[in-house]
């Protein structure tokens, strides 16, 4: 509400870690979760898991809570809900307390 934007157009990025030293970024529109069967299916991977917030940190140049897949340390592959597809959303932009409205096509 503080920044003007529907709950449904707010994007959290997870880090998802598909195998050593290889993750992905997952975008999870509002109070939304993700699939962890579909997820893994979706990867072709068996086993997928979230790192702690150190490793998180570590692998992207963000502290949790601010993880944007924009900018990152490494260009992480992209994966998002489909629902955001053709929609404004707002990201976390990195910092504490910062938000990127953009175009959910732009990060697909």
């Amino acid at each position: 509400a503080a920044r003007g934007v529907d709950v449904n157009d707010l994007v959290k990025t997870l880090v998802v870690r598909r195998g050593p030293d290889d993750y992905v970024f997952v975008l999870v529109p509002g109070v939304g979760t993700f699939s962890w069967p579909k997820l893994r299916a979706w990867l072709g991977v068996s086993r997928i898991s979230m790192p702690d917030a150190e490793t998180a940190q570590a692998v992207t140049g963000y502290v949790r809570g601010t993880i944007t897949p924009l900018g990152a340390t490494t260009a992480w592959p992209v994966i998002a809900d489909a629902s955001i597809q053709g929609r404004r959303i707002s990201i976390g932009g990195g910092a504490p307390g910062v938000g990127i409205t953009l175009d959910a096509d732009a990060l697909l």
